[in-house]
């Protein structure tokens, strides 16, 4: 698997470099935003991992600067980090990812074991939605930039059903035959979760994956484990 870094942290970012390289992947790295564009176009990643705040004026130049790499190279998945839950960052990673599949947030801890790195990385890979608990949390709450949240109290009785078979990882065709309505019956209360939730309906699809952070973020246990939780979200 091709795998580009994007890390501030020179010794960092030989720690991740070495435990990728180890299990046989090609790694290309580099230490600032501005060079994350040009690598990712002639690389061609299958995964691209960045911290969210690389080293820059702007403190969200990770997150830029993979949206605008994803852009150049859009076949591969995207798998930000960030020191500390910061939930606009994740946010925007996955409004601004558009209908790409395979994206992932994580805090830093997590990448610092092996395992879980692997683990976030092939799920990525493979089309998977990563995001870290206390991740869910945090955007349960609704506390992201270009929103005004909401809880699901605010969420009809038929708009929360769909939002419970989205959480379940099933497309519009599968939720309207379960329900036993139209497709366009679906769309029209997930629009209308989006919106009650304060989800921009920009007809990016990963504004489902928001929608279901929100619906876990919210159920009782939700955040307590100590696992990168993958969650699919797809539009038929």
């Amino acid at each position: 698997m091709r795998i580009v870094i994007a890390e501030g942290s020179a010794v960092l970012r030989a720690g991740l470099a070495h435990v990728l390289a180890e299990r046989g992947h090609q790694v290309e790295a580099v230490g600032d935003a501005g060079a994350l564009g040009a690598l990712a176009g002639t690389h061609r990643p299958d995964v691209l991992i960045a911290n969210a705040a690389l080293p820059s004026a702007r403190t969200d130049d990770g997150i830029r600067a993979v949206l605008a790499a994803g852009h150049r190279w859009p076949r591969g998945g995207l798998l930000v980090y960030s020191e500390s839950p910061e939930p606009r960052y994740a946010a925007r990673l996955f409004a601004g990812s558009g209908t790409r599949s395979g994206v992932g947030y994580l805090l830093q801890e997590r990448i610092h074991d092996a395992r879980l790195l692997l683990e976030a990385v092939a799920g990525v890979a493979a089309g998977g939605t990563v995001v870290d608990p206390r991740i869910v949390g945090s955007l349960a709450t609704g506390d992201t930039a270009g929103g005004t949240g909401g809880e699901l109290g605010v969420l009809s009785g038929r708009e929360l059903e769909v939002l419970e078979l989205m959480a379940q990882g099933r497309t519009n065709s599968a939720i309207a035959q379960q329900l036993n309505v139209s497709p366009g019956t679906v769309e029209k209360r997930a629009a209308a979760v989006f919106g009650k939730l304060g989800i921009p309906c920009t007809g990016h699809d990963n504004r489902r994956v928001l929608a279901v952070l929100r619906y876990l973020g919210a159920q009782p246990g939700a955040v307590s484990g100590h696992e990168p939780r993958m969650t699919l979200a797809r539009v038929a």
